[in-house]
């Protein structure tokens, strides 16, 4: 929930998925805890023998249902344009596989150059630092964890589970209420010569 906004698109995949496997999946309460890995939450609801076959009849039924009702988070495409005034780079590292993140991308007309998909947390630091990443915006205390293990400065924004508070309590360097305040802390902080 950082650059889209994938809640209604998650529930309706979610609920779908409980229809054909004939389990009481609370959508609400999964896509008030976006982040971890899909078959971390798949865990939560299925025996652990179960959750390849589920993951992969999710991953099946999410093109067509999830991705066409996501919609771009406010101030997205700012941050965005920002970033490429200053002549840096954007790249998307995302737990989603890289098939659904790029849909994502591509629906919304996110203009990035990568995506990375399929990794989480502390994972998604070589992708950071194989990008040469100044910064990382993320929503999730994992981003954190993914920002420090990629040597790049942690921003973070209160447009998930957790608040600004909790975020900077979580050791963010930067935390804001969401992507609309982008634009200009970036404006006052950019270092020029590592952005790539």
């Amino acid at each position: 929930m950082t650059l889209a906004d994938t809640r209604a698109g998650i529930a309706a995949v979610y609920d779908e998925l409980a229809v054909r496997l004939g389990v009481p999946f609370d959508s609400a309460a999964i896509v008030r805890r976006l982040g971890p890995p899909l078959e971390a939450e798949l865990a939560n609801w299925l025996p652990a023998e179960e959750v390849p076959a589920a993951a992969d009849l999710y991953r099946e039924i999410y093109p067509e249902m999830g991705v066409p009702v996501h919609t771009a988070m406010p101030g997205a495409h700012e941050a965005i344009e920002a970033v490429r005034r200053a002549g840096g780079g954007v790249i998307v590292v995302t737990g989603k596989n890289v098939r659904d993140a790029k849909g994502t991308v591509k629906t919304l007309g996110l203009d990035v150059d990568e995506v990375v998909g399929s990794v989480f947390g502390p994972d998604k630091g070589s992708a950071l630092a194989r990008f040469g990443a100044a910064a990382y915006v993320g929503d999730h205390v994992a981003d954190i964890q993914a920002a420090r293990a990629g040597g790049a400065v942690s921003v973070t924004v209160a447009t998930g589970p957790y608040t600004v508070g909790e975020l900077r309590d979580h050791g963010a360097d930067v935390a804001l209420g969401d992507l609309t305040e982008f634009a200009a802390w970036f404006a006052g902080w950019r270092p020029h010569d590592a952005l790539r």
